[in-house]
């Protein structure tokens, strides 16, 4: 990373946005690309129909060592949230959610068996605190920032080609597999919906790995503005708008996460902070629940606008909203109370003083394409 300026940190590869014609904008205390001279539409399309190249070197990545055993490092970091992580075979990746004692979530990340020590990737927003989270909460583990690392994420039908051409390693990787080659760590995930990559380069040869990339038949550069789209269509939370501290990971239809050796009557019942509460709403349901929402109309609606039965009563709010390129359709996600979370339900939005019309719908918008 660069030094502070005008109190944004720079991304290593600040330069190359600049060049590409990137739009500047804050996120999360960084200077980041919203958009390039295609714009967010076409970003999106593109993403879709061919390769994307995004820079999300913004977000934290972490290495967890074992003083002791590897068996003692993941029942550690089992402790800090529901999910199973002594049953993660090496090589493979999975979505984690640290939890509050409250039962909210302090963030959700990806963490990685290497054989000899976890690589965690943690959000933007949440890093400094995550990392003395780890810190503070497990015993017997060296957390150590890797600082030094870029992260891009090469997303859609044409990214296997594309980083098959300079690390042919990855074309027989399935989802949520992890690859180390060389200096370079690769996971077959993303935050699109679409088969991709995240990878994992220094900072010193990030720039020239972008290049090479953005050279492929089919890649271009995509920003902040288009991911947001692109996650939204396929149903993925974006922590501190659709999950925070207040939210469990049940009622934000996430419990697919809490994997069965966690459960009550698993093998590791419980054991995680706010267990008490996320246990309960596994075996009763929770009072709401995050769903899909689809208004009426060509008017998106955005994060906060409340939500209404149709007699009129407060149901819920949104908590992620706009259009959809690939459905060409607004869309939206929020939470409502869980007798009107069926599929299907009739639903009004207050939009500018008025309520306009709109129905709770599956997740995702949009299929997703993952190699399984």
């Amino acid at each position: 990373m660069a030094d502070l300026e005008d109190g944004l940190l720079r991304l290593g590869l600040d330069a190359l946005h600049e060049e590409l014609g990137g739009k500047m904008v804050p996120f999360a205390g960084y200077r980041m690309p919203v958009q390039y001279p295609d714009g967010v539409l076409k970003e999106h399309l593109h993403t879709r129909a061919a390769a994307g190249l995004f820079d999300v070197s913004h977000m934290g990545q972490v290495i967890l060592r074992p003083k002791g055993s590897m068996e003692d490092l993941k029942l550690a970091f089992e402790g800090l949230m529901p999910v199973d992580v002594l049953g993660l075979a090496e090589g493979r990746q999975r979505y984690g959610l640290f939890t509050n004692e409250a039962g909210g979530i302090l963030d959700d990340l990806m963490f990685t068996n290497r054989g000899d020590h976890l690589y965690v990737v943690v959000n933007a927003a949440c890093k400094t605190a995550d990392i003395a989270h780890m810190a503070a909460g497990m015993s017997g583990v060296s957390v150590e920032p890797a600082a030094d690392r870029a992260l891009l994420a090469l997303q859609g039908p044409g990214a296997e080609a594309a980083l098959g051409a300079l690390v042919p390693a990855v074309s027989a990787m399935r989802v949520m597999d992890h690859r180390v080659v060389g200096d370079i760590w690769v996971s077959r995930s993303g935050y699109t919906g679409e088969d991709g990559f995240e990878i994992s380069v220094s900072e010193g040869q990030a720039e020239a790995f972008a290049r090479k990339l953005l050279a492929e038949p089919g890649v271009a550069p995509i920003g902040l503005g288009a991911r947001d789209s692109l996650r939204l269509e396929a149903g993925l939370c974006l922590y501190g708008h659709d999950i925070d501290e207040g939210t469990s990971p049940v009622e934000a239809n996430l419990a697919w996460a809490i994997q069965r050796a966690r459960r009550a009557g698993g093998a590791r019942e419980g054991g995680f902070p706010g267990a008490a509460r996320i246990l309960r709403e596994l075996a009763e349901g929770p009072e709401r629940l995050r769903v899909g929402l689809c208004p009426e109309g060509r008017a998106p609606m955005r994060e906060g606008v409340e939500l209404f039965a149709s007699d009129g009563g407060p149901v819920g709010r949104v908590t992620s909203g706009g259009f959809g390129p690939s459905v060409a359709a607004p869309i939206a996600m929020g939470y409502v109370t869980t007798h009107f979370a069926v599929t299907g339900t009739a639903l009004n939005g207050e939009l500018r003083g008025k309520r306009l019309p709109l129905t709770v719908s599956d997740l995702p918008f949009h299929p997703t394409s993952y190699k399984r």
